[in-house]
């Protein structure tokens, strides 16, 4: 059972107040790795490569192709945040996991802390919604991390619905309202964790971008003429905007850090530098954030934790220690 709540401004101070104090201290960088296509390194399918091109310096990219993507969105995020993470990035357009894992495991089978997963948008190219690809190569990926590195947290990144998927006669998701998609995809991934005791978590990018359709600040149907709110998706209705990217990487970065989006704040630079509206970036950080705090159970540790930080990690050590004793 989930329970919603929401931090109060005192909460989120002392929270503020704790990953500065926590900043201050003298600690190794993390980590970070993100595997994916072309929804990770944020394709703009026909619009300016704003994403794509992001401060490409700040971010390794194992291909050498100096993309920055959504992974130098949450690079930037986590340097405002007083966080210190080594960011790489491994991707390859249209591809889902298994391609990863068959193509590239000798480059990216290396010593991480984090590694984030995102497989194709229908799950399955040849069979939309069929999480099985997903399941077994996930797994095999998240092992492959693990043999690396037995601490190692693998999570997997679940995407957003598709409007030409949706919209189009045709489309795996024909006729379905605009959520469906992104809710498919979520129960593939959320299969693909359950099969795996090396997997972690499931981001729930696609949930997000659910709820700023379902809050009236997101256009739901890019297809019908009228103009209701932002644009999630590139003009290829496909990709994501950077609206969309945006939205993105501020989910990535509060699941992967446990620390609230709205603790970036409406001026924060990259909206900025994207050029989002700093009510537009708010919005967007709000939506995020509710997201993530309706994936946390039990949220009567609020006042202990006084983070969402600290309710995600138990969380998570709750959802790992029954996998550990059903295993037994």
């Amino acid at each position: 059972m989930r329970f919603h709540f929401s931090l109060s401004r005192p909460a989120l101070a002392l929270a503020a107040a704790c990953t500065l104090a926590c900043a201050a201290a003298p600690a190794s960088a993390t980590a970070i790795l993100f595997i994916g296509n072309s929804f990770t390194y944020g394709d703009p399918a026909g619009a300016a490569p704003t994403v794509q091109n992001y401060r490409p310096n700040t971010v390794t990219d194992l291909n050498g192709t100096g993309i920055g993507g959504v992974p130098a969105l949450f690079k930037a995020f986590t340097e405002q945040a007083g966080l210190h993470y080594d960011v790489s990035l491994e991707t390859s357009p249209g591809k889902g996991v298994d391609w990863h894992y068959i193509n590239k495991l000798g480059t990216i089978a290396k010593l991480f802390d984090t590694v984030l997963l995102q497989s194709y948008s229908t799950l399955d190219a040849s069979k939309p919604g069929d999480p099985a690809t997903l399941i077994k190569y996930s797994g095999l990926l998240a092992q492959a991390f693990h043999d690396q590195n037995p601490n190692v947290d693998v999570r997997l990144t679940s995407t957003w619905s598709r409007a030409d998927q949706t919209y189009k006669p045709g489309g795996a998701w024909y006729g379905k309202p605009i959520e469906q998609m992104a809710l498919d995809v979520r129960a593939g991934y959320d299969k693909a964790d359950q099969a795996s005791n090396l997997i972690s978590d499931v981001i729930p990018v696609g949930e997000a971008w659910n709820r700023a359709f379902a809050s009236g600040l997101a256009d739901v149907n890019p297809f019908d003429n009228t103009v209701t709110g932002i644009n999630l998706w590139a003009p290829d209705a496909y990709h994501a905007s950077s609206y969309g990217y945006y939205l993105e990487a501020l989910t990535i970065f509060g699941n992967v850090t446990g620390l609230d989006p709205r603790s970036l704040g409406a001026n924060e630079y990259v909206a900025r530098d994207l050029g989002i509206d700093p009510k537009i970036a708010a919005s967007l950080q709000s939506l995020a954030a509710a997201q993530l705090q309706a994936e946390v159970p039990e949220p009567s540790m609020a006042l202990t934790f006084a983070s969402m930080g600290g309710l995600m990690l138990l969380a998570r050590r709750r959802r790992q220690a029954s996998r550990a004793s059903s295993a037994k």
